[in-house]
């Protein structure tokens, strides 16, 4: 029996990782997709936004949610058997696309896929890292990315206390593809910088290519024919031999108010939050009274997105509600009391 392709998305918080399902989804030409989503934090954001692409192929039982914690710390309890269900199917999909947290470590999921379990049924057709390319130019997950990945070649068991630094590394290892997203907001000689900084820290045959929107052809980002489960040894982790992954250097927290009168003065007062308390996510969903449409909120450093999705159904109650990440030890008082005002 033909093996099952399986890809992992993964990539930092609002790289686009959901932006490149839906518009996978859209372009399906008839594959059936099945969806793996797991998010760091209790508010499960990207599922809505799936379930909402407005096309028949986002079924609900298409779309498995994995809401108990990072995936890349319970693949055993979560994961395995996640994947299972999708395959054990009377209608099995034609391909199953992982949509990791945005601090997952992707090396543990592939790993998965040796397992005698799925081994013979599923292969990892391709790793996707989708990275910010404003925040690559930015530093954002490096001081010194050059730097760092000298000390790196020098020393591969170094210790790193970054942990934004550690995740990052971890996606790019992994990567058999990576997407420069959002390059439309950053000039050239940045993003060329950019680009020549991460292609000393990706494999030879790891491509790289830009993107806006997280908009790619379905023909270069489905069929990579990796078999990436048997090449583990090719995609070393900073944290190999370890007995598992801490996200405790992370947290998160919901926001939830009431209806958001003035929405530009709310987003304003929102990006004074995020800078103030330096929040590496924020995302989530308004109320605007009058309007039919529930009001999409995606934040990443100083930059919001935002838009209407859908109507509010109507068994459904009006609520805003935001998803706050950033380092540990974030003022959630002050932060819930500004987004309430």
């Amino acid at each position: 029996m033909r093996k099952i392709p399986a890809t992992i998305v993964t990539g930092f918080l609002g790289a686009g990782k959901t932006s490149l399902i839906r518009h996978l989804l859209a372009h399906a030409d008839g594959r059936r997709l099945a969806l793996v989503i797991n998010e760091f934090g209790e508010l499960g954001i990207d599922r809505e936004l799936l379930l909402d692409c407005g096309d028949a192929c986002c079924r609900a039982e298409d779309v498995i949610e994995l809401a108990n914690g990072c995936i890349c710390c319970t693949v055993a309890d979560d994961f395995l058997p996640a994947i299972e269900r999708l395959i054990d199917r009377a209608d099995p999909p034609d391909h199953i696309v992982v949509e990791t947290s945005g601090l997952a470590l992707p090396k543990p999921l592939v790993q998965a896929f040796a397992w005698p379990e799925v081994k013979a049924r599923v292969t990892v057709d391709g790793v996707i890292a989708v990275l910010d390319a404003a925040a690559i130019a930015a530093g954002r997950f490096a001081a010194d990315p050059a730097a760092l990945a000298a000390q790196r070649a020098a020393d591969p068991a170094l210790a790193h206390d970054d942990p934004l630094e550690e995740v990052f590394g971890d996606q790019l290892a992994a990567a058999d593809l990576v997407l420069l997203n959002k390059a439309d907001l950053v000039d050239e000689p940045a993003l060329t910088a950019a680009e020549a900084g991460l292609r000393q820290r990706l494999r030879p045959a790891v491509k790289l290519v830009r993107t806006h929107t997280a908009k790619a052809a379905p023909s270069v980002l489905l069929g990579l024919s990796a078999a990436a489960e048997d090449d583990l040894a090719n995609r070393p982790s900073y944290h190999d031999g370890a007995e598992g992954h801490d996200h405790d250097d992370f947290e998160s927290f919901v926001v939830a108010r009431g209806p958001v009168a003035d929405p530009a003065s709310f987003l304003a007062r929102v990006a004074q939050v995020i800078a103030a308390h330096d929040i590496l996510r924020l995302k989530g969903f308004l109320d605007v009274p009058g309007k039919e449409f529930r009001q999409v909120v995606q934040a990443v450093g100083d930059r919001i997105h935002h838009y209407f999705d859908r109507a509010w159904q109507r068994e459904e109650q009006r609520l805003s509600r935001l998803v706050v990440i950033g380092l540990k030890g974030l003022d959630r008082a002050a932060i819930t009391a500004a987004l309430m005002a």
